[in-house]
């Protein structure tokens, strides 16, 4: 059966009638010290942001970065994306959630390979969900995260945590713990609405538990070329916010689907795919913008 055509890869100087980018190869040999830790952020569910964690930190490892997924959400998508299910999936021990539970547990005893070399994981748990009202009364409950991935940032050139559809504990605990933001929005008119919430949670951790956080850019998401509607979204972000879009852009395909069935990354599922190829620039564009080593 004759594979469905792929189509060619959007980006925002293609879509808006900028001038073209071209983002070089990075070096195989990424410059020593602590790991660059990534959020992928966005309080509105289904726009990308699990996709974009394991397909961004898979193309990352392609070019021979060490990297470390982090699963902070309570759906645990990331870590059925991975091929964790079943029993497995519902087991708490070895999971981000009991890491943060346990005072004597170290992350290092938890990472798991993927089927990706260089590319490592912490599992993700149902449980995560009640974060809020487990450490209510915690003191510095929002430095637990940092605490725990502090062992490790040596080893690693990128840490992508992939954080819950929300702006409560967990992902104030995944922003004081990194070093930049990626936002996943879909290119859908309500979800440009949200955008200036997600930023101004971003500035109060910068107040208040991070100074040093930045976002890193904003990544245009299930667009459909096909549609007015989505090019008028691209639009409205990139005149909202100029400088921090991608150009990079993310098109809907059934590819992303099919290999989080699959469990496995879609740059492995369909190497030659657009998508498999979308998250290779943006590998490329991360790093040559500097947010990742």
């Amino acid at each position: 059966m004759a594979t469905p055509k792929e189509e060619s890869l959007a980006t925002t100087a293609d879509v808006l009638g900028k001038k073209l980018m071209n983002f070089a190869e990075p070096s195989k040999t990424p410059e020593a010290g602590n790991a660059r830790v990534i959020s992928v952020v966005n309080q509105k569910g289904g726009v990308g942001k699990t996709t974009t964690a394991i397909n961004l930190g898979a193309a990352l490892a392609e070019v021979g970065r060490r990297v470390l997924l982090i699963d902070f959400d309570s759906q645990a998508s990331m870590t059925t994306g991975l091929g964790i299910k079943g029993a497995a999936l519902r087991e708490q021990y070895g999971s981000i959630w009991y890491l943060l539970n346990d005072s004597e547990a170290k992350l290092e005893d938890f990472i798991l390979k993927s089927s990706v070399p260089g590319l490592d994981f912490i599992r993700g748990h149902e449980d995560l969900a009640a974060a809020e009202a487990a450490f209510v009364s915690e003191i510095a409950k929002e430095h637990k995260l940092r605490k725990l991935l502090a062992p490790v940032l040596d080893k690693y050139d990128v840490v992508l945590i992939d954080c819950s559809p929300s702006l409560g504990t967990l992902t104030v605990n995944a922003l004081t713990a990194s070093n930049g933001v990626i936002i996943p929005m879909e290119c859908e008119y309500f979800a440009v609405l949200g955008l200036s919430l997600v930023k101004k949670t971003i500035q109060k951790i910068k107040e208040n538990t991070n100074p040093e956080l930045e976002i890193l850019g904003i990544l245009a998401t299930m667009f459909e070329r096909k549609t007015s509607h989505s090019r008028e979204v691209l639009e409205l972000i990139d005149k909202e916010f100029p400088d921090e879009v991608f150009d990079t852009i993310i098109s809907r395909t059934v590819r992303f689907s099919e290999s989080t069935v699959a469990g496995v990354p879609v740059t492995a599922y369909a190497s030659s795919s657009s998508g498999s190829n979308s998250y290779r620039r943006l590998a490329r564009e991360l790093i040559a913008r500097g947010g990742a080593k």
